[in-house]
């Protein structure tokens, strides 16, 4: 039946497939998998923006942030940011079966937001990015849900037109299939919850690959279950997607593909929103505010895992979120570990081949993940930046690992806060929410 249903969806993207000539598209450059990382140097999410949304219709304010502006985007260029990773929700934007039409406005949008980065040489990333969270009204990409013959069909009707849109955008264009995608639940991944996971994968790449233009040699960037590491590198159903369609002017030997992790450990320090574990790291100076699990020895093993299983066979690795909260108001030294943490995370990257994104939702304040105030289009923790800077320039971190001590299991882990849904009474007057969740 899977194949049944895969076979139709690909028929219908080949006949309705709308091509742009070569003339009118920028160069596509054949850039390899560790040309691309290198390139992509140190990355940024512009969070909380074109994935949040006001009962199920998408609106980047509607958490509290600003508009985006292109003076903001510079500002994230001009502190030495070259990729920006922009996730987006369509959600109640989307039109009924069975052409599931996108709202025109809301992709002029997401294309003007796309050109302020783009048009500034950086490498950018789109994504679908809320539509899979079940806490989330009008979600609908729900990988356990039974009626997956009209999810696929409306998953693959919406990244035609998104890939139509832009396949006339150079390598530096990224297209990521979704986020964070799973059943809700914290523990190990389920089937056939998985195998649908791996199906959208599929579908989303040959139905990129088959709009044409620069969309069959540019870079596609795929999941695991929740862009969780070890349920990605081990045997818990992971497949990666065939790339059949890709063009021929691809050297055989390289690959097109990119996998796509998150990085969150140790959560008691990284988001959990209390003042216990406030530092991190080999430098903290208070045991009892320091994790018991999660330290540098951990993160490194993690990225290594992720070489041995990826990158070593020339799939790149995106770790596309990490980052960790505020808790100054609980510690006044915790920016000092929350800049280490950044170094330390890019760094191990960048010694594996990955490359990385640092996770912000626009707040500023306690247990808020920003760099910059939106507002003004200023930076508010220098000491972050210039970490992650000096660590994609090839700073590395000077204490070795020690033992790895064990990991809690998966099912403590947590949402992080950027997944939640906004509460009212936990707006910040004149700032954005800080809150929301899949």
């Amino acid at each position: 039946m899977q194949f049944a249903v895969l076979s139709g969806v690909l028929a219908l993207a080949g006949s309705t497939a709308v091509l742009t000539s070569s003339a009118s598209a920028d160069s596509m450059a054949q850039v390899n998998a560790t040309q691309l990382v290198a390139d992509m140097g140190a990355g940024w999410n512009l969070g909380n923006a074109l994935e949040a949304n006001a009962n199920g219709i998408p609106s980047e304010t509607a958490w509290g942030n600003p508009v985006v502006t292109q003076a903001f985007i510079d500002r994230v260029k001009a502190a030495g940011f070259k990729t920006i990773r922009i996730p987006v929700s369509y959600l109640g934007n989307i039109g009924s079966a069975p052409n599931y039409t996108i709202n025109s406005a809301w992709l002029n949008r997401i294309k003007e937001i796309v050109d302020y980065a783009y048009g500034r040489g950086l490498y950018v990333l789109i994504n679908m990015h809320g539509d899979g969270f079940k806490t989330v009204n009008g979600s609908w990409l729900i990988c356990d849900s039974s009626n997956q013959t009209t999810i696929r069909d409306k998953y693959q009707k919406v990244w035609q037109q998104i890939a139509t849109r832009f396949q006339s955008y150079s390598e530096r264009l990224i297209l990521e299939s979704m986020n964070e995608e799973f059943d809700g639940q914290y523990g190990n991944p389920t089937q056939p919850c998985y195998a649908n996971i791996n199906a959208y994968n599929q579908i989303f790449v040959d139905t990129v690959r088959r709009t044409g233009g620069n969309n069959t040699s540019r870079w596609l960037l795929v999941p695991g279950w929740n862009t969780n590491i070890d349920y990605t590198v081990g045997n818990y159903g992971f497949t990666l997607p065939t790339d059949q369609y890709r063009s021929s002017s691809v050297p055989a030997n390289e690959q097109r593909l990119m996998i796509s992790v998150h990085y969150y450990d140790p959560w008691d320090f990284a988001g959990e929103e209390n003042g216990t574990i406030t530092q991190w790291g080999p430098n903290a100076t208070t045991p009892s505010r320091k994790s018991t699990w999660g330290q540098q020895d951990h993160m490194d093993g993690q990225l290594k895992k992720v070489r041995d299983t990826f990158v070593s066979r020339g799939y790149p690795v995106f770790v596309g979120e990490y980052g960790s909260v505020d808790k100054t108001s609980a510690d006044p030294t915790n920016n000092r570990y929350r800049a280490d943490y950044a170094r330390t995370l890019v760094a191990a990257a960048r010694k594996y081949g990955a490359a990385t994104a640092y996770w912000d939702n626009g707040y500023n304040g306690a247990y808020g993940f920003g760099l910059f105030n939106r507002s003004n289009a200023t930076v508010t923790q220098q000491g972050i930046i210039d970490a992650i800077m000096s660590a994609v320039g090839g700073t590395t971190p000077t204490t070795p690992p020690t033992t790895t001590p064990p990991p809690p299991p998966p099912r403590r882990r947590r949402p992080p806060p950027h997944r939640r849904p906004p509460r009212p009474h936990r707006r910040r007057p004149g700032g954005p929410v800080r809150r929301r969740t899949r």
